[in-house]
């Protein structure tokens, strides 16, 4: 059964724009869930149980009304989870850590439906070139990493630190399309391609 929209449980707006480039109809439902980590749970295990969580709430708080969509990022560095950064001097600690080294981002993705729960993880590899104090001091003063998991956004002026990516493009910047996409189908929401065929 084809569904006019989505529910996005997230309040994210990189989520948004990213949603807004394949064509998806969404309403933002934010779930706020508690985020800690359990013991000896895997970053992957992580990021999945939490997008579940959000996209779970969500859908019992309004049944059946529509699928909702929910996604979280973690970035990870040696196994350790970097959380989103609370302070300047934090935001630059993890810049300094992420410095001319790989460091793997990971995004799930979940869509709650009448028929369920379906999850999709997304991994990619990013590489930072080596950084200078300077620019890590210039780029927090920008705003830009208070926000973000990792401290930084692929997206915006960090983009200049970034020596290569192996993935996803908009996994990285929180929600991986072609996962979301294969999910969303699946419940009978349209994004372009299906939504231009049927016109």
């Amino acid at each position: 059964m084809k569904k006019d929209f989505v529910y996005l449980a997230s309040a994210s707006p990189r989520r948004s724009e990213l949603l807004r480039q394949i064509g998806v109809r969404f309403v933002v439902r934010a779930a706020a869930i508690p985020e800690d980590r359990l013991a000896a749970e895997t970053p992957e295990n992580y990021v999945l149980r939490l997008a579940a969580a959000k996209a779970e709430a969500v859908w019992a708080a309004d049944p059946g009304t529509a699928p909702v969509l929910g996604a979280d990022t973690a970035v990870v560095l040696d196994e350790e989870i970097l959380g989103k950064p609370e302070s300047g001097a934090e935001a630059a600690q993890m810049l300094e850590r992420l410095s001319g080294r790989s460091h793997r981002v990971l995004t799930a993705v979940a869509v709650r439906h009448g028929g369920g729960l379906e999850t999709r993880l997304s991994e990619s590899e990013v590489r930072f070139r080596a950084t200078t104090a300077e620019e890590r001091l210039a780029y927090c003063a920008t705003g830009e990493p208070f926000d973000k998991a990792g401290g930084y956004g692929i997206q915006g002026h960090a983009a200049v630190f970034i020596e290569e990516l192996k993935g996803s493009y908009s996994g990285v910047a929180g929600l991986p399309l072609f996962e979301t996409a294969a999910l969303l189908g699946r419940c009978g929401v349209d994004y372009w391609l299906t939504a231009r065929a049927s016109s």
